[in-house]
């Protein structure tokens, strides 16, 4: 979760990810941060995310990122 934080953190370092939910329904996560969080995953963790799994509720809060992570890194 913290790798997920940074990252979050790193693409918008005024927002409070580890309370802020909504991220993309209020905008704070735009397409081009989708697609850099996507990288930062696969290089960081080593996780890959189908496209099928781009969904905004998957992006919508650090705790739904980290929970499609451990997802796919169970599959």
């Amino acid at each position: 979760m913290e790798t997920i934080l940074d990252i979050l953190h790193e693409l918008h370092d005024d927002v409070d990810f580890s309370v802020e939910s909504g991220l993309v329904g209020q905008g704070i996560l735009n397409s081009l941060d989708i697609v850099t969080l996507i990288t930062e995953i696969s290089d960081r963790l080593d996780v890959q995310i189908p496209a099928e799994e781009i969904l905004p509720e998957n992006f919508d809060s650090a705790e739904a990122i980290w929970a499609l992570v451990q997802r796919l890194d169970e599959a």
